[in-house]
């Protein structure tokens, strides 16, 4: 099998398996194509490797979108960046208008910035319930969920500022 027909093999099941998870979504969506839905997958892909997060992940950006919020998630800044990357982010980073920094932009971003497994395509579709509005990294691969801008930034405080 030549390169691009596992190329063209592996895009025609990526199609598949966004139109099956695609006629399984939610009602109340803040997203309105599969293409869309896929761009979210990306996201809450890239944003945790933890399985039981990817829901809440979702639900985060659906509440966020629903109240006119950004995304604001570093994995869009990273993508933005490219090869510039070298594993920090900045505050001038955060400012740095790309297409992908949803610091900067209002809702999603133009493409998916990864390729994501079916469970966060079907997170995307699928967000959790819920009244968390934001999300820091504990440093141990999975998150802190918070209500409040305060709680928020209190476990930026202890999870990233060790204070």
């Amino acid at each position: 099998m030549s390169d691009v027909d596992i190329l063209r093999q592996s895009l025609e099941r990526m199609e598949r398996m966004v139109d099956e998870v695609w006629e399984q979504r939610a009602d109340d969506l803040t997203i309105d194509s599969p293409y869309e839905a896929l761009i979210m997958a990306s996201l809450i892909e890239r944003e945790t490797g933890a399985p039981e997060e990817r829901r809440e992940i979702a639900g985060v950006f659906k509440r966020r979108m629903e109240q006119g919020m950004r995304l604001q998630t570093d994995p869009t800044i990273i993508y933005g960046m490219g090869e510039r990357y070298e594993g920090r982010i900045t505050r001038a980073d955060l400012r740095e208008a790309t297409p992908y920094n949803t610091y900067v932009i209002d809702g999603i971003p133009p493409t998916p910035i990864a390729l994501p497994g079916r469970a966060s395509l079907e997170a995307a579709v699928n967000p959790l319930p819920g009244e968390t509005l934001y999300f820091v990294s504990r440093g141990d691969g999975t998150h802190h969920f918070s209500r409040t801008l305060r709680e928020h930034n209190n476990a930026v405080n202890r999870y990233i500022r060790n204070r």
